[in-house]
């Protein structure tokens, strides 16, 4: 009988921890990130959900000739900020796995 005590209370530290795993999701979900080109001339504002909230583009960098140089700016902040957010996520998920060896996680 001690074992089904034992299995019940780890049922219940699973659902608890499923519970905060899935709030710490959602807090990420809805953070800001912001990412920027490496010169700073382009700034990207996502989600954690990468949904992409706003391009900011420096007047200095506009420049008829250079519009590609613009795009590679652009996509670079975008990236940028796509890295912050998976080492966020990563970071924030990865304490509720750690130390644990669960297939698939």
């Amino acid at each position: 009988m001690g074992n089904m005590g034992n299995m019940q209370g780890m049922m219940q530290k699973m659902q608890k921890m499923q519970k905060e795993m899935q709030k710490a999701q959602e807090e990420l979900n809805q953070t800001e990130f912001t990412g920027e080109s490496q010169s700073g001339l382009v700034t990207v504002k996502m989600t954690g959900e990468y949904e992409v909230k706003e391009v900011t583009v420096k007047p200095e960098a506009v420049d008829p000739e250079e519009i590609e140089l613009l795009q590679d700016l652009i996509v670079m902040a975008t990236q940028d900020c796509i890295n912050k957010i998976k080492k966020t996520n990563d970071d924030t998920m990865g304490k509720f796995t750690k130390g644990m060896s669960l297939p698939g996680l």
